[in-house]
């Protein structure tokens, strides 16, 4: 509970900032917390990653957007930052400010849910929750949008972030389904922004939304499910230094610029071995045409087992597990995650790959529960123009995502075991300029702006100075005014 005096001014009790937003909520009481009251940290903060911790000035949870606003007033007079959380899956707890002192605006009671089916355009609240938001449209006509798995996720963030999932090499990312949004801006003004009305926003909101202001709503362009799905999954164990070949030969493969776009794919590299999984939203024939298992064995007795999902709602759940087992879920860990671009014209080269896996071996870690996943983009993805949305990882064929959780606590061997991955990388292509994927936030990131927004930063920032000059929607590493 503690004493008021040992918190920032802007959260103290009987601050101008405690008092603007009693007044807001007066009538809706429970509805903002402080650093005073029980169990903050436990019931109202929850901050997603153990190892940062972060005091917030408040947490609200609003109804309205005309709430929304009255909260983003109340902070601007008190000369505070604000920060929207929606499933609250933020790396390095960004969704809280990314360093103390924010007003949190939690946005789980915008569920709001419509479906237009003569266009079957779907309305989303900010707040929905990836299960929720797959089970809605899924029992609205069967439809679905491109999105990640992991049921916790929140698209408010995920949406504007990016939002990779297993069916994006059809359908691009999940940023790229949105068509209109509500947002309330910096000076308290709740509008809309679409291709045709404040067009420079919804550039902005289509991969960098957290530094320009908070999404209430959503329009989304949605797809009918597709019929038919075949998985399949080898596992490797033993050393990692012997499975260098399997590794290239998963890497040739996926970088056939005729690769099939209904495939998606990803090697999962962890302690005792390697996983490589494979969907195919086709027929179990047209699968079997690929011939990815005999491909990929290269006379390795790899054992495979193959299984067949049940529809889109089983490929999005067993590709869930997967990432619940890498980052425990919804319970609160340490953890670290670093991310690396790697493009088509730029694979990993030999050597690179055989120093990796034989680091995999050797480096000390600290942890047994570390994860390094490269997850297949491309296809539909890198149809749209670097220009046309403020993501711009257009270019990229997979992801290299490593994330380390620490038993009990974090340790700066994990770290620097994870910082070793992309600087082996890196190093064996010193004539690549690496990105890195802006939902999967690294505190410790050099140029962090430079590297989530690559050739957009510029425009974004013109559009912040516009709309936001006092950088009042910020995180460590949103983006700045020009």
């Amino acid at each position: 509970m503690g004493n008021s005096q040992s918190f920032p001014p802007a959260s103290q009790a009987g601050s101008p900032l405690q008092l603007c937003l009693n007044n807001v909520f007066a009538s809706s009481a429970g509805s903002v917390s402080y650093p005073q009251n029980a169990f903050y940290q436990l019931l109202d903060v929850k901050p997603y990653n153990r190892h940062i911790p972060i005091t917030p000035a408040a947490v609200t949870r609003p109804t309205t957007s005309e709430d929304i606003s009255e909260i983003v007033a109340c902070a601007g007079a008190s000369g505070v930052k604000v920060q929207a959380r929606s499933g609250g899956h933020s790396f390095a707890n960004y969704g809280l400010g990314g360093q103390d002192n924010a007003v949190v605006v939690d946005m789980v009671h915008f569920q709001q849910f419509s479906m237009d089916t003569s266009t079957w355009q779907a309305t989303v609240g900010a707040g929905t929750l990836l299960r929720d938001l797959k089970t809605r449209l899924h029992n609205a006509g069967r439809r679905a949008i491109a999105h990640g798995t992991c049921p916790q996720v929140g698209i408010g963030g995920h949406a504007t972030i990016g939002g990779l999932g297993p069916i994006s090499r059809q359908w691009g990312m999940a940023l790229d389904h949105i068509l209109e949004v509500e947002i309330v801006l910096a000076n308290g003004t709740i509008t809309r922004a679409s291709a045709t009305r404040n067009p420079d926003i919804l550039f902005a909101m289509k991969g960098a939304a957290a530094s320009f202001g908070i999404v209430t709503e959503f329009v989304f362009l949605t797809h009918l499910e597709p019929p038919n799905l075949w998985s399949s999954y080898s596992i490797l164990l033993g050393k990692h230094a012997d499975m260098v070949s399997t590794f290239a030969t998963w890497q040739s493969m996926v970088a056939d610029p005729a690769l099939d776009r209904k495939l998606a794919t990803q090697v999962v590299v962890f302690e005792r071995g390697m996983l490589i999984s494979a969907t195919y939203f086709g027929t179990k024939e047209e699968y079997k045409s690929l011939n990815f298992q005999q491909r990929l064995a290269q006379g390795r007795d790899a054992p495979v087992s193959v299984v067949t999902l049940d529809g889109w709602l089983g490929v999005i759940g067993s590709w869930a597990e997967r990432v619940l087992l890498a980052l425990g879920g919804a319970t609160s860990i340490p953890f670290y995650s670093k991310s690396l671009t790697v493009g088509a014209n730029n694979l990993i080269p030999p050597n690179g790959i055989g120093e990796l896996f034989n680091y995999f071996d050797t480096a000390k870690k600290s942890t047994p529960l570390w994860f390094a996943i490269f997850d297949l983009a491309g296809g539909a993805v890198n149809d749209v123009p670097q220009n046309s949305t403020a993501f711009p990882h257009r270019n990229t064929l997979f992801y290299l995502q490593t994330y380390a959780i620490g038993i009990g606590t974090l340790s700066d061997v994990t770290v620097t075991f994870l910082t070793g991955v992309s600087k082996l990388l890196t190093h064996s292509m010193p004539e690549v300029q690496f990105g890195a994927y802006p939902g999967y936030v690294d505190p410790l990131l050099n140029d962090g702006p430079r590297k989530y927004w690559g050739v957009n930063l510029e425009q974004l920032q013109n559009i912040k100075t516009a709309i936001d000059p006092g950088d009042l929607f910020h995180n460590p590493q949103s983006v700045p005014p020009a």
